[in-house]
């Protein structure tokens, strides 16, 4: 059974002389801003290079994709932005915010 609840506003009590509503004529948008604030503490501190750096990569370097730093980040966004299971990173990496989050390289 589908909700029909399709108010054009919602009004919440004043806070002072201004007037709080919400409204559903934004478009399309996000709620994972936080991944910004985030990112732009890693770029200060270096966080994800040196989460990276913890991890020995034993892969066959001719077959790998992606970095140790790129599949860190991407989990650490991932948990960070509630997108907990892996499967659901590709509505991440679809996600309105003005990404990359981590690096272009796809993830």
């Amino acid at each position: 059974m589908n909700t029909e609840c399709k108010p054009e506003q919602l009004e919440f009590q004043s806070l002072g002389r201004r007037e709080v509503m919400g409204r559903f004529d934004g478009g399309r948008i996000t709620s994972d801003g936080g991944g910004l604030l985030l990112r732009e503490v890693d770029r200060h501190i270096g966080l994800l290079d040196r989460l990276a750096a913890c991890f020995t990569d034993h892969r066959n370097p001719e077959s790998i994709e992606h970095s140790v730093r790129d599949l860190v980040a991407q989990r650490v966004y991932g948990l960070a932005l509630g997108y907990e299971d892996l499967n659901d990173h590709d509505d991440l990496r679809k996600d309105r915010a003005p990404w990359p989050c981590w690096l272009a390289s796809g993830i």
